[in-house]
């Protein structure tokens, strides 16, 4: 399944839940008011004075009991609304500083880092679970610009570096295909049925009290309030119990997918394959010991509770796990491994050749295909990357003020006007913060133009942890270096529009993108804005824009667009423009890349800076594209 079908699927099992949770909602109504009516029967004495049928009472009950559990749901909601964060904290997560020279928190960032460049995105958070020595893992966030990994610290302890790569493989799985988003929605779901059971536990004890402290003669009112309480228990329980199954059947499918995925994304079977089995050779192996641990049951990588029914499962059995990705398996564990701090040496396999200059026009529709869907040769390919920057540049990048510099010594001009003009700026606005641009603007320089976008994704981590003011700081130096010279290049274009994929959400408290369009023919005009740009960006000559323009308009099929003049085509429709296309269903998105990807292509040759450009407004629309690899498959 690729990256577009499985997140149409999320979306539509997002539809399904919603159907499911009304049913479970319409369920505790009915029952809250059959428990009502019995209460009042048992208090009037005469069963014939109440009728069952009363719409006003139904009417009361059923605006109470939505208010409660819409309520709670919302409150779940918001309090989960800082994203995966929330969830690693509640299980008593603590954020690795990205910079930790600890061997056992490096062999995790280093792992976390490969499989964030091979995917196409920003490096996330990670979280280590410090009290928890059983092996588990799992991602958590609303979107990919807010997604936390989250370890234990046996999963870090007891697997080999291919082990936690293959764990890291199955996160990043759950980020890429829209599992993460569906499993925090179902978070607020379970809660919002879960009100119904406390309210009745409180109810419960309030009568008991009363029991206790009142004359007999309140014996009826006291009963009645037990009953109710007791029965609104019963609800929330059974409510619950029907949330949990819908969460157990979610799940599961999700999880075989995910372990396929990190197989593919890998192409080493064993390492995912022997994580499960160390889960395995220990008796509940991968148990969460945390008191939040059945409320995101459904987030971890192994099972984090056992439970008593199957039906009740979050996760497939184990051994079934195992047979999937080690079809030969022998049903045997390995002993448990010894505890080991120091990464595994290994030879990292050897990476395709870099891009240079000039792809290859496959390699773009090849591109458009792998989004979300890594693979062995982008993992290599990031780790020739990461290998490739100077140590000094991945120092500063933990650190906020060394983050926003290296973001700024990617935008120094190669002109000695513009470049004076730029350090004039930096000069006036903070001096020390030139220096520090001129000290990395060399090295940025000499690590190629492929090594400044897994520079950007380094330097994500620590900028979404920057005050206000230093994000202000950042966005104004940004766009003032990026027009010093009056033209704004692709890549300066893309790096601000993923600076603010990443950072507006934490700063700009801005709503979530929501999807509002199922068919490309509803955006023609801002597709023929974005091909437009596409094509005169890439193209010196009118009658080459044309053709590349027809190219892109051509993959678009029945879709028809039109060229648009040179004064129509403005940075600021442009963004409006991938804004409202960011709307788009996911199927309908491969057909822009498609159209892009065929426009860029059109000439027969491709930039490496054409290809950042791809890359960024992939970014923008949420599919997250893997470096582009020379020779790399295009099926």
């Amino acid at each position: 399944m690729d990256f577009y079908t499985s997140q149409d699927k999320a979306r539509r099992n997002t539809g399904l839940l919603v159907a499911l949770y009304s049913a479970a909602v319409m369920a505790v109504i009915l029952s809250v008011y059959v428990l009502i009516w019995f209460a009042l029967v048992y208090m009037q004495g005469e069963a014939e004075r109440i009728p069952l049928w009363q719409p006003e009472l139904l009417a009361y009950i059923a605006g109470g009991t939505l208010l409660v559990v819409a309520g709670g749901t919302l409150a779940k909601i918001s309090e989960l609304g800082a994203g995966g964060s929330v969830v690693a904290e509640a299980l008593g997560g603590r954020r690795l500083d990205p910079g930790s020279k600890d061997p056992l928190e490096r062999k995790v960032i280093n792992t976390v880092e490969e499989m964030a460049i091979a995917s196409g995105m920003a490096v996330p958070d990670v979280y280590m679970l410090d009290d928890e020595d059983r092996i588990n893992a799992f991602a958590a966030g609303h979107e990919v610009d807010e997604a936390v990994i989250g370890v234990t610290r046996g999963c870090a302890e007891r697997l080999s570096r291919d082990e936690l790569q293959g764990v890291m493989a199955h996160e990043f799985s759950h980020i890429l295909h829209g599992d993460m988003k569906l499993n925090m929605r179902l978070i607020g779901v379970l809660h919002g049925i879960l009100v119904i059971g406390l309210i009745g536990s409180f109810v419960t004890r309030n009568a008991m009290y009363m029991g206790s402290s009142r004359s007999s003669r309140d014996g009826g009112g006291r009963i009645a309030l037990f009953a109710v309480g007791a029965g609104l228990w019963l609800i929330g329980s059974l409510g619950t119990l029907f949330g949990r199954l819908i969460q157990a059947a979610v799940s599961r499918q999700r999880e075989f997918l995910a372990d396929a995925s990190a197989v593919a994304f890998t192409r080493d079977p064993n390492g995912i394959g022997g994580a499960l089995q160390r889960i395995g050779a220990r008796k509940n192996g991968s148990r969460i010991r945390n008191g939040h641990v059945e409320e995101y049951r459904h987030l971890y990588f192994g099972a984090g509770t056992q439970s008593m029914v199957s039906a009740l499962a979050t996760h497939p059995p184990l051994d079934e796990r195992i047979r999937r990705v080690l079809p030969r398996w022998d049903g045997t564990f390995p002993e448990p491994l010894e505890i080991t701090r120091e990464p595994a040496k290994k030879e990292p396999p050897k990476p395709p050749t870099s891009p240079l200059d000039i792809l290859a026009p496959a390699i773009l529709a090849g591109a458009v295909n792998q989004v979300g869907r890594p693979s062995r040769d982008h993992l290599a390919y990031a780790q020739e990357l990461l290998a490739r920057i100077p140590t000094m540049l991945k120092d500063a990048v933990q650190t906020v003020q060394g983050a926003h510099a290296v973001v700024l010594a990617t935008l120094i001009d190669q002109d000695q006007e513009s470049r004076v003009a730029q350090m004039a700026y930096l000069g006036h606005r903070k001096p020390e913060l030139r220096d520090d641009v001129v000290n990395f603007a060399g090295p940025v320089h000499q690590a190629g133009p492929a090594a400044r976008l897994t520079l950007i994704d380094l330097a994500v981590p620590t900028l979404r942890h920057m005050n206000e003011s230093e994000y202000r700081a950042l966005k104004e130096d940004v766009e003032y270096l990026s027009k010093t010279d009056r033209v704004i290049e692709p890549f300066e274009w893309v790096l601000g529009r993923i600076l603010r994929h990443y950072l507006e959400p934490r700063f700009e408290k801005k709503p979530r993108r929501r999807v509002q369009i199922y068919d490309v023919a509803g955006v023609r005009g801002e597709m023929s804005q974005l091909l437009t740009q596409l094509a005169r960006t890439g193209q010196a000559q009118d009658e080459e824009q044309e053709a590349a323009f027809a190219a892109g308009a051509a993959a678009l099929g029945d879709t028809r667009v039109t060229m648009l003049p040179p004064e129509a085509c403005t940075l600021s429709s442009l963004d409006e423009a991938v804004d409202r296309l960011a709307t788009l269903a996911a199927p309908e998105k491969k057909k822009v890349l498609d159209a892009c990807a065929a426009t860029i292509a059109a000439d027969g040759r491709v930039t490496v800076l054409e290809g950042e450009l791809l890359r960024g407004i992939a970014d923008v629309l949420e599919c997250p594209m893997p470096p582009l690899l020379p020779g790399m498959e295009t099926g």
